[in-house]
């Protein structure tokens, strides 16, 4: 579950989560990022974009290998309504950065979901909305990195 909801997303991670699931619109999708340096959690929450967030003081991986993950419809499944709960949960599948390091390695922090509702992997970080963030704190060494954030999923609304 998330270690902590962007304010921006409050409310609406279920939704964003559905609206790549429906492909509405078309090119919507979900934008994994990591951090190597992060904000403390009560001033990260407060960003309303992904480009004022990497602006706050927060600081982007650069180990070898990393880019950023980008998930569409294909990649994820709909939203789990649990009735006996009463909550609903969203997942991601489980994301490796292959040989991530070996030659620039680096200790982690975060990692970053988002919502970009236009898909352009080349990427306008003043319109993607963060939606969660999770500790995720290994260091690179050549091997791959496989991200799992929670077997119950990435967020879970009650």
């Amino acid at each position: 579950m998330p270690d902590g909801v962007f304010n921006i997303a409050k409310g609406r991670v279920v939704e964003f989560h559905n609206r790549v699931n429906n492909s509405d619109p078309t090119n919507a999708e979900l934008l994994v990022l990591l951090l190597e340096t992060s904000e403390a959690d009560s001033v990260l929450e407060d960003h309303d974009t992904l480009s004022a967030i990497l602006a706050g003081g927060n600081i982007e991986a650069n180990f070898t290998g990393y880019v950023r993950k980008f998930l569409t419809d294909a990649d994820i499944t709909a939203p789990t309504t649990d009735d006996t709960n009463n909550w609903v949960q969203v997942d991601i599948p489980n994301i490796t950065w292959s040989a991530a390091g070996g030659t620039i390695d680096e200790t982690l922090a975060k990692v970053i979901i988002c919502y970009d509702f236009d898909g352009n992997a080349t990427g306008y970080d003043t319109t993607i909305v963060p939606m969660t963030h999770h500790d995720f704190t290994p260091t690179t060494n050549g091997i791959d990195l496989v991200l799992q954030i929670d077997t119950n999923g990435y967020f879970r609304a009650t």
